[in-house]
């Protein structure tokens, strides 16, 4: 195929360096994600796939930096080799066009399973530590959006016909948290 290069990368932190995934891979344009794999909504990974055309090639370095879950990873994969897009995976060595072999699909299946387990025990070391956490009194949840007065400023406005959008714009929240304040409130 003699389309573009285009990369593919995902770090879930701020503090990992996203250049170590397609280092000395050559590339003609990359899109960089700081984001978890846990699902595909993602902006850089969305405007990859929207960007991407017949004859071009989507580099990752590998299969669990572009999906988490075997399902996404299947129809990601799927997807992309539909309209004509191959999918190479890097430290796989894997490449896949629409003509793949049963073992390619094998062994797509089976690594991307493997990436799904791993999130898997992410979340539960995860979960365990803040338990831990919890029991020795330093784990207190997330920090509030909002301050208790502008919570019920928030609540107040809402309740004189306010729209939930416009308070979320002026507040610097979402429209979800929005409406989880005004569940709190009752």
């Amino acid at each position: 195929m003699g389309g573009q290069r285009i990369g593919y990368i995902r770090i879930s932190s701020f503090d990992q360096n996203p250049g170590r995934q397609l280092d000395q891979i050559q590339t003609d344009r990359t899109f960089t994600d700081r984001a978890s794999g846990k699902n595909t909504t993602r902006p850089e990974l969305e405007r990859a796939l929207a960007f991407v055309r017949e004859g071009d090639t989507l580099v990752v370095h590998s299969m669990d930096r572009l999906a988490r879950n075997l399902d996404d990873l299947r129809r990601l994969v799927q997807e992309l080799t539909a309209r004509g897009v191959c999918v190479s995976f890097v430290k796989e060595g894997l490449i896949f066009t629409g003509d793949d072999s049963p073992m390619a699909t094998l062994l797509l299946s089976v690594m991307g399973a493997f990436a799904e387990f791993e999130r898997a025990l992410i979340t539960d070391r995860q979960r365990e530590g803040i338990d831990l956490a919890k029991k020795r009194g330093a784990y207190h949840g997330r920090k509030q959006a909002l301050t208790p007065a502008q919570a019920t400023e928030v609540c107040r406005r809402a309740a004189t016909g306010e729209p939930k959008a416009a308070l979320a714009r002026e507040f610097g929240i979402s429209r979800d948290t929005v409406y989880t304040y005004l569940k709190r409130a009752g």
